[in-house]
């Protein structure tokens, strides 16, 4: 008897009808399930997440570099950029804060440190505490070619910046010529974006089967205290994120994660900012719909700059190492601890596993021992999850409030 399901329809059509978001929500389901069945054996298709992960990488510095200037130069006024900047830097220094705080106050209440006994230093070569020019000056690139070829994302932002303001400066003939170059290679590269994340679901689902049979069993031995300290100090950030969008733009918080969800399961599955970065401008282009001269400036500045989840994790980790060694931290010191964290989120790289550097000279800067350090390099993938969501949340809630601001700014 032949089929009565008529051509087009069914299981296949469905699935091609279904949205890139779901796709990958879907996938990276199938994931986890495979990782919980296959245990440590699910790590094979980590290749597969490996190469998106590259994928990603290889489209994020010139994507960032081409929109960044794409979108100055189609500013007309250049106080309308300085604006922008100073808004910015604004919040994520004051947002880091307030993440570095949430961070202390959940190691104090959970207490993660209770009972965990120091055997011995972990030999790790550590760098030193950056001082805050040096942070500063490391902003500025002495090289272009070695930011370019390092994907040092301030650096190629900064010279967006410089290239993209020296651009409006330029007789109308030449800036026009110019301004459209940028544009249609910005264009050209949002393609390319486009044409990867045909493969995201795949590849976020191969990420999410390899770190669930690898560290799943994790969260339910020793250091269990300790995750859930850094999960639950992750699930406030979005809550005061939630809280900041709603009385900043009176927007649904229920609604903006559901449009913004496709980032969540990338980030998640790569635990790198940079990676990420491209599919943020992605949803802040194609399902927010945020004017390109904002998002374009504040999404890639905000993937060096705004650490948030990073910063959660230092602070955490600092009080872990403290209680474990019977150390009580005065609230002057904890003031110390603020600003010395400040300085180092900032330096953080947005790839995977370099919170956790930071993490050991962030230790070891305040004479603690590195033995906790090196137990969460372990397990750091699973808090790295949460801190690069965090991280990357945190940029698209301000690119969202400060275009509301501007829109509210031009009608009044």
């Amino acid at each position: 008897m032949a089929s009565s399901t008529p051509p087009g329809t069914g299981f296949l059509a469905y699935y091609k009808g279904l949205t890139l978001g779901v796709k990958i929500l879907i996938w990276m389901g199938v994931g986890i399930i495979a990782g919980i069945v296959f245990g440590e054996d699910a790590v094979v298709v980590k290749p597969v997440g490996d190469l998106f992960i590259t994928l990603l990488l290889m489209a994020a510095i010139p994507l960032v570099f081409f929109n960044l200037i794409a979108g100055i130069t189609s500013l007309s006024d250049i106080r309308v950029l300085g604006r922008l900047g100073l808004r910015t830097l604004l919040y994520y220094v004051a947002t880091t804060s307030v993440a570095l705080c949430i961070g202390l106050f959940m190691a104090h209440l959970m207490r993660p440190g209770r009972g965990m006994q120091l055997n011995e230093q972990v030999d790790q070569a550590i760098g030193e505490v950056p001082r805050v020019v040096d942070v500063i000056l490391d902003l500025f690139p002495s090289n272009v070619f070695q930011a370019f070829s390092e994907g040092n994302v301030a650096q190629v932002v900064v010279f967006a910046i410089f290239i993209g303001v020296t651009t409006l400066m330029l007789p109308d003939e030449q800036r026009d010529k110019l301004k459209n170059g940028f544009v249609v290679a910005a264009s050209l590269l949002r393609e390319l974006v486009r044409l990867i994340l045909y493969f995201a679901p795949f590849g976020v689902g191969a990420l999410a089967a390899a770190t669930v049979g690898e560290y799943g069993n994790a969260i339910f031995g020793p250091l269990a205290r300790f995750i859930g300290a850094v999960w639950m100090a992750q699930l406030v950030m979005v809550v005061f994120y939630m809280s900041v969008l709603v009385v900043m733009t009176r927007r649904s918080p229920w609604s903006w994660l559901k449009t913004t969800a496709p980032l969540y399961a990338t980030t998640a599955a790569t635990c790198s900012s940079l990676a990420s970065l491209v599919v943020s401008m992605n949803v802040a282009e194609n399902r927010l719909r945020l004017p390109e001269n904002i998002y374009s400036f504040t999404l890639p500045l905000g993937a060096q700059l705004n650490k948030d989840g990073t910063a959660i994790m230092l602070t955490t980790v600092l009080l872990f190492t403290a209680q474990a060694a019977g150390i009580e931290f005065t609230l002057a010191q904890q003031f110390t601890i603020v600003i010395v964290g400040l300085v180092l989120s900032e330096g953080s790289g947005g790839i995977p596993g370099a919170g956790l550097v930071i993490a050991l000279i962030f230790v070891e800067s305040f004479n603690l021992p590195l033995e906790i350090a090196g137990i969460v390099a372990g397990i750091y993938r699973l808090i790295d999850m949460g801190g690069t969501t965090v991280n990357c949340m945190g940029d698209l809630v301000w690119t969202t409030v400060l275009t509301d601001l501007e829109a509210r700014r031009e009608e009044g």
